[in-house]
This record gives C-alpha cells, structure tokens and sequence, in this order.
C-alpha cells in the first residue's frame, strides 16, 4: 500500500485502503454511520470523498463537483479543537470556501471544541442516527410492535419467502432487484435516490472486499428484498442499506428481524442510520422505537 497522503495533500478514496482506514476508525469505537470504510467507500462518487492524515487523525474532504467542499468531523485522538480550527481556516483560506463547515461531529468532537470561542456549533437533526436495542428489534415484543408482527404474519401467510445470506450466487439476482426498485421509484428522477443507487451498485460490485454481513429474501426464486451491514463498534452494528419490493407488505418488517436475529443478535444495538429530513423516512424510523438518537452537529467558524 502508498503512504498515506499527509494534509494538506489528499487522495480519492479506493478499496484496496479499507486497511488503513481501519486503523484509525476502529480504535476511535465510533458511534456516527458515516464512520465505516464502507459507508465512505460506496457514497465516494456523490460526496467525492478525499482523505488524508493529519499525524494520528484522520481528515475527509468532500470535494464534490458544484458543491461547497466541507469535511466530515476528523477521526482520531482528542484534543482535536486545533485540528478543527486549521481544517476550517483552510477551507477558507485557501479553497476560498465563504462558509467553511465541518459536518457530523459527534459529541466527543463538540466536547473537545466546547471551549473554543472562534468554533460555532449548531445541531443538524436530519443527521441524527437511529439506534435501537437489538433484542427489540428481534423479538418484536408488546404492545408497540403490534403492527409489525401483524405485518410479518401477513406476508408469512401469503408467500414462502426464503432468507438467504448474500454471497457471489445470488449478488446478479440483487442487482436485478436493485434496477426494478429503481425504476418502480424513478431514481433516475430523484437525485437522493438516484445517490443511493450508484452507492448499492459500488456495493454489490465490491461485496467481497467490504467485509459486510448481508441476507436477502427469496420469493419464488427472485430477490425481493435485500439488506447488509457490519460491526460499527464492539456493542453496535450498522444497517447500512435495506430495500425490499413495496408492493409486497410486510417484507421490510421480515427483513429486518430476520437479519438481526440471524446476524446481529450478539450485539446490543443496531444503528439505522438517519433520515436525512425525510418527513417519511423519520416516520418510518421513529415507528420501531429508538433506544436513543447519535446527535451530530455543524461546526463553522465564528470569527
């Protein structure tokens, strides 16, 4: 492997450094999605992920064309409130950015910067993560779940799906999958979704190298529905993508139990990622009774 590229020098992000990427994000036992190689590796061609390193820390720039450039929150030791403040300065000074901003700081990061009167911290609610405790998820026990298991019932009664783990057999059938999604939700129309297919397309044409755990749900020999994830840190995984045919209830609901019963059911909590403002997508979210919410927020200069 190439040194790694020292700030201010950057370079795009590519699968064969999952490795060093991994020596800083492990040890940092992050709590925010964003922070797996995976999640950066497959959103590069939206966000135009470069990365860098700044002594034991860990700098992403995103450079994305007709975009304001902007880094994601640096990983690695505290105290990184001079990191914060070079990195702003910077975007300002020498990329002649008019409102420098580190996004998705989590709370160690405000923590560190909380005494640092040229630092603004704002909160960015639709970048809040959902986490959840796993044995919910799974069991689906109570009242409030109610819905849920009535869903699954449902779909159980009307079709014999089929629970599989995504290996190289079946990634051509979820790429098919994929495409009908798309074109039963216009994602060519869409630019956030339109995103998310390029980001499932990395995925599935990288699966192997990612080391992520995924299952699908096979209904009379085709994927209806597919999902996959990995360790976040030692007590939570991610659930980085979950799609499934709509036109068939019930089947988001089986998934995802399935998925953390078969999978995850060693660890105590399961992070959904955010909903990004989505007035659905945070209905959705909030309907499976979040343990707690992963608060990010907004730095900007204030002086």
């Amino acid at each position: 492997m190439d040194r790694a590229p020292a700030f201010p020098e950057f370079r795009p992000i590519d699968v064969g450094d999952r490795e060093a990427f991994g020596r800083f994000l492990w040890p940092y036992q992050p709590q925010s999605s964003e922070l797996t190689f995976t999640n950066l590796f497959i959103w590069r061609s939206v966000y135009a992920w470069r990365w860098s390193v700044d002594g034991d820390r860990l700098i992403l720039l995103s450079s994305a064309a007709g975009e304001e450039p902007f880094f994601l929150a640096p990983v690695g030791p505290p105290s990184r409130s001079g990191l914060v403040l070079k990195l702003l300065r910077w975007l300002r000074d020498e990329r002649s950015v008019a409102q420098p901003r580190i996004e998705r700081a989590d709370p160690r990061l405000v923590a560190e910067v909380a005494g640092e009167s040229a630092i603004r911290v704002e909160p960015a609610r639709e970048h809040f993560d959902y986490v959840y405790r796993t044995e919910d998820l799974i069991s689906l026990r109570g009242s409030r779940y109610h819905a849920k298991r009535n869903h699954i019932s449902r779909l159980e009664s009307a079709a014999v799906p089929e629970f599989v783990p995504i290996d190289a057999s079946i990634l051509g059938l979820c790429r098919e999958f994929q495409d009908r999604w798309c074109e039963q939700r216009r994602c060519a129309e869409d630019l956030n979704l339109l995103g998310e297919w390029e980001a499932v397309k990395e995925a599935l044409a990288n699966y192997g190298r990612l080391g992520v755990r995924g299952a699908a749900v096979l209904i009379g020999g085709a994927v209806e529905a597919f999902t996959f994830g990995e360790l976040l840190n030692a007590q939570t995984a991610v659930v980085h993508i979950e799609k499934a045919n709509p036109e068939i209830p019930g089947l988001y609901a089986a998934i995802n139990q399935r998925y953390c019963r078969d999978h995850w059911s060693a660890v105590p909590f399961i992070n959904r990622e955010q909903d990004l403002g989505r007035a659905g997508l945070r209905k959705a979210k909030l309907s499976y009774h979040p343990h707690h919410l992963v608060e990010k927020h907004r730095l900007t200069l204030a002086e």
